[in-house]
């Protein structure tokens, strides 16, 4: 454990005791000094998540596909991105018939992708350069060319025959397919063993079998192996599929979640299980461990990044602001993860359908950009039309939400979609180094993004050179998250500005507070806010410079421009003569 000391008048009177978690020294303000402590064990309460494919991240052999020689040369890329944790996406021996999803061997590395001896150069550069990294655990379902489903359907008598979920007599489809515009149903009939066999998602991908014990201790053993060579937690596909559909049904499928969050725990204490669990708050506090804190570790708020793309469709904050109200506490030792957009379609699928088709008007409205009847198949820039203003907004919202913020790789710099490409395939596109790409010393294996968001307009290397660019953007939004550890460890309220266009929450952890707004309107907004706790307190905002008092009531009036964004310290004034001057901002 260790002591972190900095100095910092903080305005409130009943400081409010936050659990243990690193805590960096914020920026603004002066005085009394804060003492807080913190273990290296909750690392990733605070930290900032990129996720990336390596197919599509660097090619380091020249061979046209992305490789964990590639990836290892941009390690310090990422370091000065301020990154903390890199979440990488399947990389395993794959027949690639879903981009990495269908692995045929969980402890070996895609020969395309490197070997298991460029894999640990890579960890060993990552963890040099104080990066953690997580992966993808796929374990509801396998390929059907792995060697567990070839030896299964080979006769009903085969020892891996229960590894899989059999049935002679199929349960009724559910109403909902995860792919309706690929399967019709989730069981296969298998001629040579004249049984069906379950598939969540698509037919070349069986089900796994968690209640077969067999099943449970070889997930173990993949966890395992790779801890051994340095990951610090996995992200786990299909959370809810996992647990739930398997033969016979687990007396309770959360148990096994436990078991593996407690035997990760043991091998190492600062490992994180980060679950995709899309599913109503009553239902997915369950997935944390219904307040013990013993099964996930995080879980990403889909609630909450639904609703935020029907605020942006809108222009108003409510629907946002109603999620940020009703999202429970994450237990002691949780955390939730917070994103806009990811790897896979943006689904808009807890929406009703009223909602969902204003967010596809606003932001999709070609039935090529749409997909699955439920989602979105566009990175965010296209689906805002490139409006650099409102893209800041939107990614300052992202890092002042309560919770850790995860990315998607290529979003720091703006990149766009592939609508040419099949699928969720339009987002997983090649990164964009320089104007000529960068990606490859040769032709890049999958398309790159072409139009306005071409590698010639868009790319790393002309916005390192551009202090007004989206990437140095988000370098700021990293380093003020990072100094701000309110956002992630406080507790969050909602304010009432009295405007339906400004979201505006504060944070409030350990005597220290942050207060947030953002004009999600394209015209300027002018708001009142009451702050109870910081009368006559200083707010100093830490993406631009200046300050504004509160008043003696605990009031103060804040300008927006339009799409503007503010975060706002507490703290008292230093020395504050009644006829001082206090500057104003609007940024």
């Amino acid at each position: 454990m260790y002591l972190f000391r900095h100095g910092l008048r903080t305005c409130h009177t009943n400081p409010q005791v936050i659990g243990k978690g690193r805590m960096p020294a914020p920026q603004g303000g002066s005085g009394r000094a804060m003492r807080l402590t913190y273990t290296s064990d909750l690392w990733w309460k605070n930290a900032v998540i990129y996720c990336l494919d390596v197919e599509t991240y660097k090619d380091g052999n020249g061979d046209g596909i992305g490789d964990f020689r590639g990836l290892t040369q941009q390690i310090d890329y990422l370091a000065g991105l301020g990154v903390t944790c890199l979440w990488l996406m399947p990389f395993f021996p794959t027949p690639n018939r879903d981009d990495g999803y269908d692995i045929t061997d969980f402890y070996s590395i895609d020969p395309r992708l490197g070997t298991l001896g460029d894999f640990v150069e890579f960890m060993r550069t990552a963890h040099d350069r104080g990066l953690r990294v997580i992966a993808d655990l796929v374990v509801n379902h396998t390929s059907d060319q792995h060697p567990w489903f070839v030896d299964a359907r080979s006769g009903k008598d085969s020892p891996f025959r229960d590894w899989y979920v059999w049935s002679d007599k199929p349960e009724p489809d559910p109403e909902e397919m995860v792919f309706p515009d690929k399967e019709d149903s989730v069981w296969e009939w298998d001629k040579k063993t004249r049984q069906y066999y379950l598939h969540s998602f698509y037919r070349h991908q069986p089900d796994l079998n968690v209640g077969n014990p067999a099943v449970r201790d070889e997930i173990t053993r993949i966890l395992g192996f790779w801890m051994e060579l340095g990951l610090s937690g996995f992200r786990v596909d299909a959370v809810p599929f996992l647990i739930e559909n398997v033969q016979p049904k687990l007396g309770d499928p959360h148990d096994f979640l436990a078991d593996l969050r407690a035997f990760m725990t043991r091998r190492q204490g600062g490992s994180v299980l980060l679950g995709e669990v899309n599913l109503p708050y009553d239902q997915l506090v369950e997935y944390f461990g219904n307040g013990l804190g013993d099964q996930l570790s995080m879980c990403f708020d889909f609630i909450a990044m639904q609703r935020a793309w029907l605020s942006l469709a809108r222009g108003e904050a409510e629907p946002l602001a109603s999620a940020l109200r009703e999202r429970p506490k994450a237990p002691k030792d949780c955390q939730w993860a917070v994103f806009l957009r990811n790897h896979d379609e943006l689904t808009l699928d807890k929406l009703s359908e009223e909602e969902r088709q204003e967010v596809f008007e606003a932001f999709g409205p070609e039935k090529d950009m749409q997909i699955f009847g439920r989602g979105l198949r566009r990175r965010l820039p296209t689906m805002m039309g490139g409006d650099l203003r409102r893209i800041k907004m939107a990614y300052s919202l992202l890092f002042s939400m309560p919770g850790t913020p995860v990315l998607f790789y290529g979003e720091e710099i703006g990149m766009g979609e592939n609508l040419d490409a099949e699928g969720r395939m339009a987002v997983r596109v090649p990164m964009q180094w320089s104007g000529d790409g960068g990606f490859s010393m040769t032709e890049p294996d999958r398309e790159m993004t072409g139009g306005a968001y071409a590698p010639d307009r868009v790319n790393v290397a002309d916005q390192k050179r551009d202090t007004d660019s989206l990437l140095r953007w988000f370098q700021l939004l990293i380093e003020r998250y990072r100094e701000c550890p309110e956002l992630a460890w406080g507790e969050h309220t909602v304010l009432d500005t009295g405007n339906a266009a400004v979201l505006a929450h504060r944070c409030d952890a350990d005597g220290a507070t942050v207060v947030v707004l953002h004009n999600l309107s394209d015209t300027a907004q002018d708001v009142d806010l009451k702050l109870d706790g910081l009368e006559n307190c200083l707010l100093t905002d830490l993406l631009v410079d200046g300050t504004t008092e509160v008043s003696n009531r605990g009031v103060v009036h804040l300008p927006l421009a339009p799409h503007g964004c503010r975060w706002l310290r507490a703290s008292e004034p230093e020395i504050a003569p009644e006829d001082s001057s206090v500057k104003s901002s609007t940024p």
